[in-house]
């Protein structure tokens, strides 16, 4: 019996896993093929199989250009989320008082305020300040992202006693080295959860890079719309600029994965 709920346990699971690799099929045999072939069959594999599209693909998306826009405009925000949200979180934690509790809730209540709310207003001059570039939508983000984060920080700080920072202060240890030498590496599992959620957001997101960036900054997502015009369709340029898209996704993965392991483990034995 129990060999059979397993065998069941196996098919089921395996029959997910198809179901969720289904689109990545899709989108690769699909890169590969003619306009012609794939109107004639999205199921079928590729043939006869051109190379051309990854070429062409490559070339109208100005993909070096906006694989370094994208990059520097995701790692950048990330960090910077990373930083503020974490310490932010640490002041909120440490200091128990009404003040800190309301602004916790004011962070909380924030996340409810749709975004298409505030997206006119973004587009503002704020006092002379130019904001309509990578640089202004990094702040952007900062202050879109940083609400979930540092709810998710808080929860994680409330784990770690007290008596954490009160030894590292008897040791001579003042309030920022507490917090990047002791406090920062035990949040190493929250902080790879965190950065998870916002590269994956950041990356993808169209809507707010649209309203903020200039052509010359576009990232990914942005030049990826070019395939779409009024009337045409170039299904075949956006697949395989698609699966370019993908590719640094996936290396990432790969890479966090490793951390994400180091990271727990750290933080089942600090």
């Amino acid at each position: 019996m129990k060999k059979r709920s397993t065998t069941v346990i196996a098919i089921v699971g395996a029959l997910i896993g198809l179901l969720w690799l289904f689109p990545f099929y899709m989108i690769a045999t699909n890169s590969f093929k003619t306009p012609k072939g794939i109107f004639a069959s999205v199921l079928s594999l590729p043939h006869p199989a051109t190379g051309d599209n990854y070429v062409n693909s490559f070339k109208a998306l100005s993909f070096v250009g906006s694989l370094t826009n994208s990059l520097i405009i995701t790692i950048c925000s990330v960090l910077l989320i990373i930083i503020c949200s974490s310490m932010a979180a640490y002041a909120l934690q440490r200091n128990h008082s009404k003040l800190s509790g309301g602004l916790l809730l004011l962070f909380i209540s924030s996340m409810l305020i749709p975004f298409q709310s505030v997206m006119i207003p973004l587009t503002a001059n704020f006092g002379g300040v130019h904001m309509l570039n990578m640089w202004g939508l990094m702040f952007m983000y900062l202050g879109f992202d940083c609400s979930l984060s540092i709810f998710l920080y808080q929860g994680t700080l409330s784990s770690i006693p007290l008596a954490m920072d009160e030894a590292a202060e008897m040791e001579g240890a003042n309030r920022w080295q507490i917090y990047f030498k002791v406090i920062l590496p035990m949040l190493n599992p929250m902080t790879v959860t965190v950065a998870i959620l916002n590269i994956i957001a950041i990356w993808n997101d169209y809507l707010l890079p649209s309203l903020v960036l200039p052509q010359i900054q576009y990232t990914i997502p942005l030049q990826m719309f070019n395939f779409f015009g009024e009337f045409t369709k170039q299904w075949h340029l956006a697949l395989a600029g698609i699966t370019l898209s993908v590719i640094p996704v996936i290396l990432f993965y790969l890479f966090a994965q490793k951390w994400i392991i180091k990271g727990v483990t750290d933080g089942a034995v600090k």
